[in-house]
């Protein structure tokens, strides 16, 4: 289905991209380009890429499909360096958590071929980054969300679609503002708030103690703060808006808690967990 894709950022997200594609034989060649030379030998080595990219132009001006898995920090400057070289039938897609932000970036310096780039979100991330950690099936069964633009042909759109797919994504589409929303409030506020208990208790003059007795609610609530720091601090930053939202949500949540526990309301406290252990269950047997 694919020439030449080129691959910016060959970590969880883009490795595993490059896997499926290969595993479905769905891609000719697949290209990476990295920070660090480090990461794409090892890119290289673990099968993920044919080749590492060292000219920009070169090598995305003949390319059928750019991905973009870098934080969406580095996406405005990898779209700048991109912009000048896109060839005629290149279509560019992202991975970012997202979309308002990248979609400004993609306005800014693709211009008049805004009409080339497809906004996606593959919903499958893990704690675990870099290149060691990709694998085949990381979007097998996973739900991936583009937000096209209005610029977009159908058939652009469908290229895109049809990556993901092949990579075993199902596919949805949102609205950027709609998409951040969403994400805000069901993945980078559970990010924050598990980075955040990790990060106070760590404080404590009694941190050894209280991880040594730490069991498995622990290791479950608190599993994604082992994520990448940066990745992270860019995804709030771009998104802080409606995560500042979330946040006075959930503060004020919060709040209700701590006056029921002040008050000694054992029936309030339990209907708030009941409500909520219903709606999780409801949720886990989707």
């Amino acid at each position: 289905m694919f020439g030449k894709v080129v691959i910016f950022g060959v970590g969880l997200i883009g490795g595993s991209f490059a896997l499926a594609l290969k595993a479905a034989g769905q891609a000719a060649e697949i290209v990476g380009f990295g920070r660090r030379l480090g990461s794409l030998t090892q890119a290289l080595e673990l099968g993920i890429l044919d080749r590492a990219g060292f000219n920009v132009g070169q090598e995305v001006s003949n390319a059928d499909l750019v991905l973009i898995a870098t934080p969406v920090g580095k996406t405005p400057e990898i779209m700048a360096r991109i912009a000048p070289c896109l060839g005629e039938q290149t279509v560019v897609t992202d991975a970012g958590s997202t979309k308002e932000d990248v979609v400004a970036a993609a306005r800014a310096h693709f211009g008049e071929r805004i009409g080339q780039f497809v906004p996606a979100h593959p919903i499958a991330g893990a704690e675990n980054s870099g290149a060691l950690a990709a694998r085949a099936d990381l979007y097998r069964d996973r739900q991936v969300v583009l937000t096209p633009l209005a610029e977009n042909s159908v058939q652009t759109v469908a290229r895109v679609r049809a990556a993901w797919q092949c990579c075993g994504g199902r596919i949805r589409e949102l609205a950027p503002d709609e998409h951040d929303r969403i994400f805000a409030a069901v993945s980078h506020l559970p990010h924050v708030l598990s980075f955040a208990l990790v990060h106070e208790l760590t404080r404590r003059d009694n941190r050894d103690l209280l991880f040594a007795f730490a069991a498995s609610g622990f290791r479950d609530f608190t599993r994604i703060a082992a994520s990448h720091p940066e990745m992270w601090r860019d995804i709030c930053l771009a998104n802080r808006s409606a995560l500042l939202e979330e946040l006075d949500r959930y503060r004020a949540q919060l709040d209700e808690l701590r006056d029921v526990l002040q008050r000694g309301d054992g029936g309030s406290l339990e209907a708030i967990f009941e409500i909520a252990r219903t709606a999780r269950r409801e949720w886990a047997n989707q």
